[in-house]
């Protein structure tokens, strides 16, 4: 017989996110400050999706949760992938792309032109006169990671924005906004994506891979 105390079964502590950036859009193909104004994917973008869906089928990628923001561009990739992998998604806005302002839903060509932008914008003033300013969007990326990370460890997909993400990956590392975009940035094309793993019993934080984009051909 064998005696001794009982060892407690060991607690997951591990969180394991991919975050996603949505497919090509019409605001992307044809030159929009898209911020929340709502576009659709276009006919390349719904195939970049069902690339990337294709590819973690065939990887046997396992998510327990896919969170999305609710615009169009991401609801229709996040259903793409969730089709494929027979899931169910949850929208949130606090996913959703920076507010852009008064120059959200225009063409970048046009706000050029009229002069719409300052050549310098410290990063604590409002985008485009009501929109996020940089702070402001870096701090809801930091809540968006705090309840991300009040829930259970678990294998999460986040469907989202190339902005919003790139604050997401600051927070992450504790970079601070800076000026007029300097500093480091996170590159996240259509369909790209970020690996990372987070040990909360430790407080460590993982970058397992960045820009992610191997499902794609040279056309898309």
């Amino acid at each position: 017989m064998l005696c001794g105390k009982i060892q407690p079964m060991p607690t997951q502590t591990k969180h394991h996110i991919v975050f996603l950036r949505h497919a090509e859009s019409v605001g992307n193909a044809e030159g929009y400050f898209q911020g929340q104004a709502d576009f659709p994917l276009t006919k390349r973008g719904r195939e970049q999706a069902l690339a990337l869906a294709n590819r973690w089928k065939a990887e046997n990628r396992k998510f327990d949760h896919i969170l999305a923001s609710p615009l169009s561009r991401t609801r229709e990739t996040a259903e793409i992938i969730a089709a494929m992998l027979g899931m169910e998604i949850e929208y949130n806005p606090i996913w959703m792309e920076r507010h852009n302002g008064e120059i959200s839903g225009l063409k970048h060509a046009d706000v050029r032109e009229e002069h719409r932008l300052p050549d310098f914008r410290n990063p604590y003033e409002k985008f485009a006169e009501s929109g996020e300013g940089d702070w402001a969007l870096y701090l809801r990326a930091g809540e968006a990671l705090r309840q991300l990370l009040e829930r259970p460890p678990a294998n999460y997909l986040i469907v989202s924005h190339g902005a919003f993400l790139n604050n997401m990956m600051k927070a992450i590392l504790g970079v601070a906004p800076h000026a007029n975009y300097q500093g480091p940035q996170f590159r996240f094309g259509n369909t790209s994506f970020a690996t990372v793993t987070y040990f909360s019993d430790k407080h460590r934080w993982y970058i397992e891979g960045l820009n992610d984009n191997h499902h794609l051909d040279k056309n898309n």
